[in-house]
């Protein structure tokens, strides 16, 4: 079955000075601000299209990866993700970097770091970015 998830973004005034807000509509979880000083500059309270992505592509990798162990008969007792989205303004997304640390009873480190590689190009977020450079660091507790 097929899911659908949605999200809008209400956008005022001209790229550099104007402001928006991002709902999560789906969820209804909440409505965030957006700008572009917080997607160039500082943050300041505010949320950008890359840290969305970094939130999506962690959560897929973590969902991906804890998948992959217990269909191989390593369930991880815990996976701790964080996924880095770059912005060059002019440029655009130049790169996304993943790190995680699991706790996987059982399964050595090359295990679990080729579980990793694996969940990091099979992921649907990871392959929804295809040609963005995605990088990993993946580690036992």
């Amino acid at each position: 079955m097929a899911t659908t998830r949605t999200a809008r973004t209400a956008w005022e005034g001209n790229l550099l000075d104007g402001k928006g807000e991002v709902t999560l509509a789906s969820s209804g979880i909440g409505t965030y601000p957006v700008s572009w000083p917080a997607r160039s500059e500082e943050p300041n309270g505010k949320t950008s299209p890359e840290e969305l992505i970094a939130a999506a592509h962690s959560a897929c990798f973590s969902m991906a990866l804890s998948h992959g162990l217990a269909g191989a008969g390593n369930p991880p007792a815990k996976l701790d993700t964080q996924a880095d989205v770059t912005f060059q303004p002019g440029t655009g997304i130049t790169g996304i970097h993943l790190t995680v640390t699991g706790d996987v009873p059982g399964l050595d480190e090359a295990g679990f770091i080729k579980a990793a590689e694996d969940a990091k190009a099979n992921c649907p977020v990871s392959q929804a970015l295809t040609g963005t450079t995605i990088t990993l660091t993946a580690k036992l507790a």
